[in-house]
């Protein structure tokens, strides 16, 4: 008679149960573990700068107030090209620290450059920027409306 030997397995519901076939988690998976692969990729690429812009308006004025942290006044340019408007800068900054035997230097460098399309009622001419604290305020005072007028009949 032959000796059978039977091997222990253990049962895999997942693997055994027709109805919750693995392919159904791994297919269920897969939009998520390409997320994290993008995420992963995009955090060992430097982003370019795009510093934070706050565009409001008045009665008055349009305002555009740029936040840009660690960039100097003298690195920063204001243009304005057929009713473009162009905020254009770099930001160059360099950090070193020496500790007992602890060396550590960080740079940080780059380019930015954000643009805005100004409004017809826009007066461009009379444009003001201030450069305060790291922060660039661009006032562009609005064209007085034409008012409506009474014509009299005769």
């Amino acid at each position: 008679m032959a000796d059978e030997t039977k091997s222990v397995q253990r049962w895999n519901p997942f693997r055994d149960d027709p109805l919750f076939s693995e392919s159904v988690f791994r297919d269920w998976d897969l939009p998520f573990a390409r997320i994290a692969r993008r995420l992963d990729d995009g955090a060992r690429r430097v982003a370019p700068l795009s510093p934070a812009v706050d565009l409001t308006e008045d009665d008055k004025s349009f305002v555009v107030t740029a936040e840009l942290p660690g960039v100097g006044k003298d690195d920063v340019t204001v243009e304005l090209h057929e009713d473009v408007l162009t905020i254009r800068g770099e930001k160059r900054s360099e950090r070193e620290e020496k500790k007992d035997r602890t060396h550590w230097l960080e740079r940080s460098y780059g380019s930015f450059s954000r643009s805005f399309t100004l409004p017809p009622s826009a007066q461009a001419e009379e444009m003001k920027a201030k450069f305060e604290n790291g922060v660039l305020r661009v006032e562009i005072p609005k064209k007085e409306a034409a008012k409506p007028r009474q014509i009299s009949i005769k």
